[in-house]
């Protein structure tokens, strides 16, 4: 790591000295890349972390690794729920494929069409209803379904 060198000058008239930073120019990206970590190397980091014995041990690793105690609390929660066991790669779950998304689209369709005959048949009854109260006629009691509703 190249040493950074700090040149205090004359304090100014606010009494607070001035500091310049001479050093390597800081590289930042326009842009913050989100970091990803593989199934693999979470487990494994587990598995160091839960090794960690002595004082400051576990610091350090992290420190070593760049991460955070909360990245630990997470990545032991993916595994309690076994989130950790079955993929290999990190990431999305795969897109479901043609197959699906064409059967989904069916029962999407199908749903939609019951649901109009269900109002056409909601809208009868109630003109069944009506009718029968001008007639002064009673109508049967409708069959019971047995959900009590």
């Amino acid at each position: 790591m190249d040493q950074v060198e700090r040149v205090v000058g004359e304090a100014g008239t606010d009494g607070v000295g001035k500091v310049a930073v001479e050093g390597p120019p800081t590289e930042v990206s326009d842009k913050p890349v989100r970091r990803r970590y593989t199934i693999e190397y979470k487990l494994r980091i587990l598995r160091e972390a839960e090794g960690c014995r002595e004082a400051g041990e576990l610091g350090a690793l992290l420190r070593r690794e760049g991460l955070y105690s909360s990245h630990l609390s997470n990545w032991r929660g993916q595994r309690d729920r076994g989130e950790l066991a079955g993929q290999s790669q990190a990431g999305r779950p795969p897109k479901p494929s043609g197959k699906v998304l064409e059967e989904n689209k069916a029962l999407r369709r199908e749903n939609e069409q019951l649901r109009r005959r269900l109002k056409e048949a909601e809208t009868i009854i109630e003109i069944q209803k009506k009718v029968s109260e001008l007639l002064g006629t009673k109508l049967p009691a409708p069959p019971s379904d047995g959900s009590g509703s």
